[in-house]
């Protein structure tokens, strides 16, 4: 088989996990998508380990061991960050990122309470730095 078809295939793997990583709000989905990227990777790890190997006529398999470090590496990787969306899908409610995001700088939008809203609890957006805030009446 040539080395082709299994890059060719990590390369999109990795390109829909990093899609995915990128386009999702979900933080289970984008744990998700950060493994098929680590398992884009292991595909390459294998693939040219064993080009490697057959040209060269080694038989120590180091890229096949890193790809098995790898997978234990994101065993612990999902677990934990399994058991931190959990813990915050308990405390906030909800595990959309955005919504931590927003929370965690220190308002609600919507709340139409805070002072950073408009009257439809869209968010204000700053004065940049050198301009003047206008004053409400």
């Amino acid at each position: 088989m040539h080395l082709a078809y299994p890059a060719v295939l990590a390369a999109l793997l990795f390109c829909t996990g990093l899609y995915g990583v990128l386009a999702r709000r979900n933080a289970i989905l984008v744990l998700m998508s950060v493994e098929l990227m680590l398992n884009a990777v292991n595909l390459n790890l294998v693939a040219f380990d064993a080009w490697l190997s057959r040209a060269a006529e080694d038989t120590l398999h180091s890229g096949q061991a890193l790809a098995l470090f790898t997978i234990a590496v994101a065993a612990a990787e999902i677990g934990i960050g399994l058991a931190i969306v959990l813990a915050v899908y308990r405390n906030r409610g909800t595990s959309d990122i955005d919504r931590l995001r927003d929370t965690a700088e220190g308002h609600d939008p919507d709340d139409p309470d805070d002072p950073d809203s408009d009257a439809a609890g869209r968010a204000i957006p700053a004065p940049a730095a050198g301009e003047k805030a206008e004053a409400t009446a």
